[in-house]
């Protein structure tokens, strides 16, 4: 088979933007040589890679057999860079962290000044979002999730454990029934997640506190979530961790705390690079030294 392997580099920008114009301008090339390479391939393979449509470029079914080939092809060419070509030895470069929007907004997003100056060579890219980014597809080096994967060459190791509770502002409290039990919230306004949006079944919550209990105001990010609440919206289930210095009073503290857990996740083949080693040990020691943030006592 006679072609150009780095013709893969542009076929898997496309697949993953869907535009011409946006995966050229992450390449550093114009959509002309991106339209190019990308025909240049679909003709050395004799295979049609792409349906294109108005809206885009959308991927055909030998498109996407070639998907999964080319990212695990991309992913032995960034471990052979760093293992064969001495990067690994250095920290240097770029590293990007996909983390639960809540978590990296609040907890990581301060810390990180911390890693930036220890590390001085490294460029570190927080992906903070209502959802757990890909790696296979490079939306991310290095993850934090809900849950440990259960497919793919993925590595997984627990990081630690994060309680809620329910909280509301004291203006809203004020004027609003009293919450004696459980039961008593039915008479409030509930702010939590969009139920088709939900991205992992640990934030599906609300049975557990109270079976049958829905939320009348939604969002798909915990952000939005903790904004409505202490602007006086309602009751709404938060992480402890995200609620420290805010006007915000807990409810049913007594009665109501549930308890997850963070997980780091990177894939087996990248998991011995230095910068992504050193960038998981700072996330593992910052973790357990803010075990009390995480988890603080109960009064």
């Amino acid at each position: 088979m006679k072609f150009d392997w780095d013709d893969l580099r542009y076929f898997l920008a496309v697949a993953r933007a869907g535009r011409l114009t946006v995966a050229a301008r992450r390449l550093g090339a114009d959509h002309a040589t991106v339209s190019r390479r990308v025909t240049a391939l679909e003709s050395a393979l004799k295979a049609k890679l792409f349906e294109r449509r108005p809206h885009g470029y959308q991927l055909t079914a030998q498109g996407e057999r070639l998907l999964a080939k080319a990212e695990a092809i991309e992913t032995q060419a960034l471990a052979a860079q760093s293992e064969i070509g001495g990067a690994d030895l250095t920290l240097s470069g770029a590293v990007r962290l996909g983390a639960p929007d809540g978590l990296g907004s609040t907890f990581l997003a301060p810390r990180i000044v911390a890693l930036a100056a220890r590390y001085p060579e490294l460029e570190i890219q927080l992906v903070a979002m209502s959802r757990i980014p890909s790696l296979s597809k490079r939306e991310a080096d290095i993850a934090i999730s809900l849950n440990p994967p259960r497919e793919g060459r993925i590595v997984a190791r627990r990081l630690g454990d994060y309680d809620l509770a329910l909280y509301a502002a004291p203006e809203y409290l004020a004027a609003a029934p009293p919450v004696r039990t459980v039961a008593d919230l039915f008479r409030h306004r509930i702010v939590g997640y969009i139920d088709d949006l939900i991205y992992a079944p640990e934030l599906d919550y609300l049975d557990e506190v109270a079976k049958g209990l829905r939320p009348r105001i939604q969002s798909s990010s915990i952000m939005a979530q903790l904004a409505a609440t202490e602007a006086g919206a309602g009751v709404c289930v938060l992480p402890r961790f995200m609620t420290g210095g805010r006007r915000l009073q807990r409810v049913l503290p007594g009665e109501v705390k549930l308890t997850r857990s963070f997980w780091l996740v990177v894939h087996a083949d990248l998991r011995e690079v230095a910068r992504i080693r050193a960038v998981m040990d700072f996330l593992v020691r910052e973790i357990r030294a803010a075990r009390d943030v995480l988890q603080p006592p109960e009064p």
